[in-house]
């Protein structure tokens, strides 16, 4: 029988107050951008241990990271490469220690890969936080991308096995406020035939009619044809009903005619990319199946401002590794 996603675990964390009485860690990793809302959870964890990973799209100075935790930047831009390294200098025990992560500041690939690396590590159960904005700053022209795509790729852990035959390639996109991403997710698999999945309800009532007018603008890459026939929703910030969503495409779609390799692009939301890392993991590892991305040059320090909720996910991997 097929893994249920939504039994996995989602709670929300009080923005004010103190979290020690009912939530500790042993380790915390979180990705330190310039948001508020990042370093409101970083503070407000109570965990032994507090580490900042810098990645290097996002071009800090030194003088603008911070001091409190333990510091780990490199310069790889490889998100396996990246992962790896600080996996590596830190004398982590993954397996026993009690682990949480936000995502927040999280790029998109790398993590979608500290899923798969934690699942190979044979860790059992993760917590992941979310801290949701309370707008976006440039609304409907937020950009968080901040530089041109250098290409676009599988993520590492997600290449899958894919077949020569391509006669009915699927390519599922999660839409997000970037509409240059789309359209070069779009080119990549021009020939595929394509779904796309949008955040509703977003995380805001006007976040989803910023992403649409977004997205509108790569009209060519997405709104052609009987595009609104093949038009999905999950909730933007649940990674399980994302999962789940995704599972009912694909059925949906496989019923129509077989897929001969499917392909996945997660550009909205932290916790919808989060959800196809879980799908993926859960029913087509080592499949004819891959997740892409669309790489860029650099990413914008700050989009946001503000802090609406927090939402704490607990990732069952072990449940993952027994359904795959």
């Amino acid at each position: 029988m097929a893994l249920d996603y939504e039994y996995f675990y989602k709670s929300a964390l009080p923005i004010n107050g103190d979290w020690s009485k009912d939530h500790s860690w042993d380790i915390l990793i979180s990705a330190f951008n310039a948001s508020e809302r990042v370093k409101t959870v970083f503070t407000k964890v109570h965990a032994r241990e507090k580490y900042w990973l810098v990645f290097p799209e996002y071009e800090f100075q030194s003088s603008e990271l911070p001091t409190d935790g333990v510091l780990f930047a490199s310069s790889e831009r490889q998100e396996s490469e990246f992962i790896q390294k600080f996996f590596d200098a830190q004398s982590i025990d993954f397996v026993s220690q009690k682990i949480v992560i936000d995502i927040t500041g999280f790029m998109r690939p790398h993590l979608i890969y500290v899923v798969r690396a934690l699942m190979y590590l044979g860790v059992r159960k993760v917590d992941m936080i979310y801290s949701e904005p309370g707008l976006y700053k440039e609304k409907e022209e937020t950009k968080f991308s901040d530089g041109p795509v250098i290409g676009v790729r599988p993520i590492a852990g997600y290449e899958g096995q894919h077949e020569s035959d391509n006669t009915n390639d699927l390519l599922v996109i999660g839409v997000g406020y970037d509409h240059e991403l789309v359209k070069q997710v779009r080119d990549y698999k021009e020939y595929a035939s394509l779904v796309t999945l949008w955040a509703f309800p977003s995380l805001r009532a006007d976040m989803y009619q910023e992403s649409v007018i977004r997205a509108s603008r790569a009209e060519e890459a997405v709104f052609t044809g009987d595009w609104k026939l093949n038009r999905y929703f999950a909730i933007a910030n649940d990674p399980f009903a994302t999962a789940s969503a995704l599972r009912r495409i694909v059925r949906e779609q496989e019923t129509k005619k077989h897929i001969t390799n499917l392909y996945l692009s997660p550009l909205a939301t932290k916790p919808q990319a989060l959800g196809f890392a879980i799908f993926y993991l859960g029913d087509w590892l080592d499949r004819n199946a891959s997740i892409i991305f669309p790489f860029a040059e650099r990413y914008a320090k700050e989009t946001s401002k503000g802090l609406s909720k927090i939402w704490l996910y607990t990732i069952d991997l072990g449940a993952l590794d027994g359904n795959a």
